[in-house]
């Protein structure tokens, strides 16, 4: 609080406070010090550069302070307990690469070849620029569909039959030092397995899994052997 004491009589004939007289009659601290009847000596100067150093160490703390409160900053407490059996929960494998290419057949590319981003609307491949050769040659074979007779297509059978399955994506499993394998896992595929095609996967024997190896491919449809493996402890 400043204490604000100017004289009667300039407030009596009208007169304006000069800034010394409002500086000496102020209780903030070293702003007598500043702004003086003395003139400009290495005394004021030293007083004005520590009157704005404190200031802007107090607009400094005051704005830290208060982008500090605005991050509402908590305390986690954990309890650590120790247990010779932990149940391995429920996991949900989610594969980006929908289908594998090696399992796509003729009749499949001709009915889903759009839906694949294999072909385009004329039954064409797009940028082949852009495509494996190796690869780009097998798929040219199977969309050659002269003389073709395209069969009846079930979308549910073809996820199934090109999907991806507990024995692909389950390389290696530890139980307790011991291998475990595909037959353990109970796969169920999920509400949303058709657009994201992810797969929950329950242990039913093995139930305290230490170790175990899931892989995916980060393609649509997988058009490379090569998968990329997770290792969860």
């Amino acid at each position: 609080m400043m204490d604000l004491k100017a004289d009667e009589e300039e407030v009596e004939n009208g007169q304006p406070v000069s800034i010394e007289a409002f500086a000496s009659s102020s209780t903030l601290h070293g702003l007598s010090h500043i702004f003086s009847y003395e003139r400009l000596s290495v005394k004021r100067i030293f007083w004005t550069l520590c009157f704005l150093g404190s200031f802007a160490v107090l607009v400094f703390v005051c704005n830290e302070r208060i982008q500090y409160y605005f991050l509402y900053p908590h305390v986690t407490k954990l309890d650590e307990v120790a247990t010779t059996h932990m149940t391995f929960p429920a996991i949900t494998f989610c594969n980006l690469n929908e289908f594998r290419f090696s399992r796509v057949t003729k009749n499949d590319l001709y009915h889903a070849g759009e839906l694949l981003a294999l072909l385009n609307s004329r039954y064409e491949i797009p940028d082949t620029q852009m495509a494996d050769e190796k690869q780009l040659e097998i798929l040219q074979e199977k969309a050659n569909f002269r003389n073709f007779k395209p069969k009846p297509f079930n979308m549910r059978e073809f996820s199934d039959r090109a999907g991806h399955d507990i024995q692909e994506m389950l390389l290696s499993c530890l139980f307790r030092g011991e291998p475990c394998g595909p037959a353990d896992f109970k796969v169920k595929p999920t509400a949303n397995q058709r657009s994201d095609n992810c797969t929950g996967v329950n242990a039913v024997e093995i139930t305290h899994l230490q170790q175990q190896q899931d892989c995916y491919n980060l393609n649509h449809v997988q058009k490379q052997p090569h998968v990329v493996c997770i290792t969860a402890v």
